[in-house]
């Protein structure tokens, strides 16, 4: 009884605050965002404080924390044979995102993903979301594990499906069809969008489908997947705009750090590289000089996208901190 008695107190003395949606619309210019990983297993928080420490002079109006799946590792025995084992190398983005919000008090937006959790697990989420006040969110599949072919689900197979949840969680009512017992502040979120198509989708054109029917049925805004053509994300906007979706599309963006980035980010992601920076990116011979390159695209992208009056632009930041800060400076 002293817990049901604690949970009312915290669910009904929350303040209303404005969701990320409302502070991208209420932005007087493109806003500015970014996404952070939460630190490796064993690791501490300090290397998550210098990142926010370095890009929070542009303003962030929120900020994204990433949530990653178990993996299935496989341990020596001292009697020389092998234990399967599940184990997460990224714990700890429910904390990392309270942590951020408390010492910062900009909103953070953890990532609710289908891979690798049961939905009992995705409930106890969302009810410790509650407690700390978190209720900005962004739902996503999820990427399959590492020793999978293809995706398996634990719970969920579809972000759409864990939306219906997230709404149901929203109209008060758990999973199993319990109601909830006190009045909570329903989360808003958004979801993920393609501009150059799913991988595993069969086309353009049913993705495009599937971004629809998220917004259909209450997402608030999509942000795409990194791309590098501008014109493909333009594109895409304009099928949404001509097919009734009005809610606001965030490009996302990543300079690109590294020489090997120019084939490892087209098959992690799925995203194609226009020739004309591939060309610059091959004739580099360190990865300084590519991160040179970078930059000076991630400029010209950001110009080009705040030209065209895009809401807001978020940067994948992983690995790219210090680049993220220079594109930033010339177009904040």
């Amino acid at each position: 009884m002293i817990g049901f008695a604690l949970i009312c107190i915290i669910f009904a003395t929350k303040s209303k605050k404005m969701s990320v949606v409302e502070r991208i619309k209420g932005a007087r210019s493109t806003a500015f965002s970014f996404e952070l990983l939460p630190p490796l297993k064993g690791n501490g928080i300090e290397t998550v404080y210098k990142t926010i420490d370095t890009l929070r002079e542009f303003d962030p109006k929120y900020i994204n924390i990433t949530t990653h799946r178990s993996e299935t590792v496989f341990k020596e025995m001292p009697n020389g044979l092998f234990e399967r084992t599940s184990e997460r190398h990224r714990p700890g983005t429910v904390a990392i995102a309270a942590a951020i919000q408390n010492k910062y008090q900009i909103p953070v937006v953890p990532h609710i993903i289908c891979s690798g959790f049961t939905k009992n697990e995705t409930e106890y989420a969302l009810i410790d979301l509650q407690f700390l006040g978190i209720t900005d969110l962004l739902l996503l599949r999820g990427d399959k594990a590492k020793h999978e072919k293809e995706f398996v689900p634990t719970g969920h197979a579809h972000a759409t499906e864990l939306q219906e949840q997230v709404n149901r969680f929203n109209q008060g009512f758990f999973m199993d069809g319990t109601p909830l017992k006190s009045t909570i502040t329903p989360f808003s979120y958004g979801m993920a969008c393609y501009p150059e198509k799913h991988e595993e989708a069969p086309n353009l054109e049913s993705d495009f489908q599937y971004a629809k029917q998220k917004v259909d049925n209450g997402a608030e805004y999509l942000v795409t997947q990194m791309f590098f053509d501008n014109e493909k994300y333009y594109a895409f906007v304009n099928k949404c705009r001509n097919n009734g979706i009005t809610v606001p599309i965030i490009p996302g963006i990543k300079p690109i750090t590294l020489k090997n980035q120019l084939t490892v980010l087209p098959k992690v992601f799925h995203t194609d590289i226009p020739e004309t920076f591939a060309a610059e990116l091959r004739k580099c011979k360190t990865d300084a000089e590519a991160a040179e390159v970078g930059v000076a695209w991630s400029i010209m992208q950001a110009k080009d996208l705040i030209a065209h009056g895009v809401p807001s632009i978020h940067f994948y930041s992983m690995m790219a901190t210090q680049s993220v800060k220079r594109v930033a400076k010339e177009v904040f």
